[in-house]
């Protein structure tokens, strides 16, 4: 998933990029403040920053100053989870993942919005015109616990004039099998241009990403129902030797070292001709200077058994339990992923660089789809299939696409990541680096059977 942008915005975020200090409107960090503020802890991304530009319309329609804090990704993901943990009360929002959303109201550190006052006697919200997919993904036990800023799922983006010239057609709904064959046929269609880009950097929110989206629609799965490891099932195997042949055979140079931000690179510069990967891709590539504007096609991720199999993805807003203004908290929210919101971005900073993927209005909005006409349809598409309880072809034990949701995937999924970076990089076969797999992924089973 794309969990970080390419790059940060001036300013502030180069600051916080080295000191992982604070800054927003209204000054101060977390904890302190008077009655009528709110601490709010986020990640440093362009969207999230210039939210802050925008915060004093907030702050002037309801009396709430807003103290932010924002730090680089692990930094802010670290001081949540210490602060939510301990329920110390030094932030009142905060901006989770649907990875953490629902871990974390399961241990109880989160406000339901559904037992918040504000939030049910909210008439302009409108939580239906929120994805019914993000909201599933930001539920636990049939309530709510947050609310989406943006949200992505997954797509092949490729050449048009590549694929056209080479005679290959690209089907809006393809196959993995398809896509390997026109991988093999563009791979050299203009000079030091390979087929297509997959990740290979380890990391569960890296190569473990794509990779786990292949597993399900191969007819795989990390865990069945019961809780039992399945790294060594046939499907699983199928998948595994399937994705690493494709990057071995016709994937970018330097695979194993390759994420989200060198596939884009290698997209952008005309050095592969086709990328499976985030919907949020897009914009970077129809921006006004980006070299392929105009040139990319976007198609569904491609399947085998299953009839879609994007990736679910969204930074979100959630509310500590410890914290006492939760109705303050919930206006900030209700404003920030508000329909009005993406309004004013897109009036003043460009309908291009409003944050998508959360309300299906805007997928209606003419002036957004004048911006985003491209890859609009595609990206509606695509958040549209994605189903975080059944991605796959059996039921699982725990929501989730691209991931399982429990605590101990991100050390599970990380190192099976780096046994696939090395299945890649030669260095290591598919039955070992499954054999590693399954015994890691065993250990996580047996926490959770009988429970």
């Amino acid at each position: 998933m794309r969990r970080t942008s390419l790059a940060l915005a001036a300013g502030c975020a180069a600051a916080l990029a080295l000191t992982t200090s604070a800054c927003g409107a209204g000054g101060g960090g977390g904890g302190g403040g008077g009655s009528d503020s709110i601490n709010v802890l986020m990640v440093n991304n362009p969207q999230m920053l210039a939210l802050q530009k925008h915060v004093g319309e907030f702050e002037k329609k309801t009396g709430i100053k807003v103290h932010f804090t924002v730090k680089p990704e692990n930094d802010m993901r670290n001081q949540a989870a210490q602060d939510f943990q301990n329920q110390s009360g030094q932030f009142d929002v905060a901006t989770l993942s649907n990875f953490e959303i629902p871990i974390y109201a399961k241990k109880g550190w989160l406000w339901s919005l559904d037992d918040i006052d504000a939030y049910k006697k909210d008439t302009s919200f409108d939580q239906s015109d929120i994805f019914p997919s993000m909201t599933k993904a930001l539920s636990s036990d049939d309530k709510l616990y947050g609310e989406p800023f943006y949200g992505e799922s997954s797509f092949l983006m490729y050449r048009k004039d590549v694929l056209a010239k080479a005679g290959v057609t690209m089907p809006e709904h393809p196959t993995w099998d398809q896509v390997a064959a026109a991988a093999a046929k563009v791979d050299g269609a203009e000079k030091g241009m390979k087929g297509i880009c997959l990740r290979g950097l380890a990391g569960w929110g890296e190569n473990v990403a794509p990779f786990t989206t292949v597993v399900n629609t191969f007819g795989g799965t990390w865990f069945d129902k019961d809780w039992n490891a399945q790294v060594d099932a046939q499907p699983f195997k199928d998948a595994a030797t399937f994705y690493t042949n494709l990057v071995k055979e016709h994937g970018e140079a330097g695979a194993a070292q390759a994420g989200f931000a060198e596939c884009l690179t290698a997209l952008t510069q005309s050095k592969v001709a086709m990328w499976y990967d985030a919907t949020s891709a897009a914009g970077s590539l129809e921006a006004p200077d980006s070299p392929v504007k105009g040139k990319i096609g976007y198609a569904q991720a491609p399947v085998k058994e299953t009839d879609a199999s994007g990736w679910l993805y969204t930074w979100a807003w959630a509310i500590q339990k410890k914290s006492s203004k939760q109705d303050d908290a919930w206006k900030f929210i209700s404003w920030a992923s508000g329909k009005d919101y993406l309004k004013t971005v897109g009036e003043s900073d460009g309908w291009s660089t409003v944050p998508a993927g959360a309300r299906e209005s805007l997928y209606k909005n003419a002036d957004y789809l004048k911006a985003a006409g491209p890859f609009a349809d595609a990206t509606l598409t695509a958040l549209e299939a994605a189903d975080p309880d059944d991605p796959g072809t059996q039921p699982r034990p725990a929501p989730g696409i691209q991931f399982v949701d429990v605590p101990e995937f991100t050390d599970l999924g990380t190192s099976f990541g780096q046994d696939l970076s090395a299945v890649i990089a030669g260095q290591k076969s598919v039955d070992a680096a499954l054999a590693a797999g399954q015994k890691a992924a065993t250990a996580v089973g047996k926490k959770y059977q009988g429970s």
